[in-house]
């Protein structure tokens, strides 16, 4: 599943409808009054987030919307019919800027929640309500007001039960692959993911929703790199799978790397559920890859509060991938019943 999680687009609800300037006309009353209905009000614009969504990819070829116009008022003071209002769905966590102050006008939490961002213009009121003492046949009707018209820029901080994390070349992308049926670009060469990237993952007969997160690097918190624009995803998922290349000479260094862009960001980070995994294990011999492994497992013992297992993986082999993923659903289940 492609993942889009910013899009800027225009928003016009609908316009009130015109009052109507009309006079009574039946047979035996020459005389008859106004009788102009009043215009219909113009339909809103409203967001209603929904569970069912983790992306914004029904807004990527459409981006202006408008709300029904209300219909004019009618004679024998018919009101106009009011415009429907038009909803647009949206994840949870999707957050609404306007486009030029990038003021914050909304940030969705839970599902159901609904925010109108832009409302309907009211209907004018017909000519029978300006008869007075004065004017007993007056022909002024009212026009109906335009509806709000806004730009917006909606952004989602990714929505997902576990996320990816590691630095370019980790093997992410092949591990999404082997594990879901989304179908990343696989390359041998950094940065071959660009977007975020969801993957479903179905695991003894339970399911959950684990995402590619592009490569960090270091000072990826200062926006070197891909920079921070995809630090913000990792806020918002519940479980952090990290994997580490093993052929790399230091994994202890490619570990520490990733925690410090994840503590600079923001400190909240360190304290988010963590699964580590050593990836390529085919690739060296099993007495080094112990090695390293110990030599993780006691850094992350001296220098973290929780207790961290590593695993040894081979995505290309699938040797260890179902035991992690198990794992992690373990923990998946955890922060579920925290929250």
């Amino acid at each position: 599943m492609q993942f889009i999680d910013e899009v800027k687009i225009q928003l016009k609800a609908g316009d009130g409808g015109n009052g109507a300037s009309s006079f009574r006309r039946e047979k035996f009353i020459p005389r008859g009054g106004p009788d102009g209905g009043d215009g219909g009000r113009g339909g809103n614009i409203v967001f209603k987030c929904t569970k069912n969504l983790n992306t914004l990819i029904d807004f990527r070829f459409k981006q202006h919307f408008t709300a029904k116009s209300g219909d004019n008022g009618r004679g024998r003071n018919q009101s106009g019919i009011s415009g429907l209002d038009l909803i647009l769905l949206v994840p949870i966590y999707t957050q609404i800027f306007e486009e030029e102050t990038l003021q914050l006008l909304h940030d969705f939490t839970q599902d159901g929640e609904e925010f109108i961002i832009a409302k309907g213009g009211r209907g004018g009121l017909g000519n029978s309500n300006f008869k007075s003492s004065i004017n007993r046949a007056p022909t002024f009707a009212q026009k109906g007001e335009d509806g709000e018209k806004i730009y917006v820029q909606l952004q989602l901080k990714l929505l997902s039960d576990a996320g990816l994390l590691g630095l370019p070349n980790a093997g992410k992308s092949t591990f999404l692959a082997c594990t879901t049926r989304a179908k990343p670009k696989i390359a041998d060469y950094p940065f071959t993911t660009l977007k975020p990237q969801l993957g479903v993952v179905y695991i003894d007969k339970h399911e959950f929703v684990l995402a590619d997160i592009p490569g960090l690097i270091a000072d990826a918190s200062l926006g070197k790199g891909l920079g921070d624009r995809f630090l913000k995803h990792v806020e918002r998922c519940g479980v952090l799978l990290h994997l580490i290349d093993c052929s790399l000479p230091d994994v202890v260094e490619s570990y520490a790397t990733i925690r410090h862009e994840l503590l600079s960001y923001n400190a909240d980070l360190i304290d988010k559920q963590e699964v580590v995994a050593l990836n390529k294990i085919d690739l060296i011999d099993p007495k080094i890859v112990q090695k390293k492994k110990l030599a993780l497992e006691k850094f992350i013992a001296k220098n973290s509060a929780k207790p961290v297992n590593v695993f040894k993986i081979s995505t290309a082999t699938g040797a260890g991938v179902e035991e992690v993923l198990r794992f992690l659903y373990q923990k998946i289940s955890q922060h579920h019943e925290r929250k």
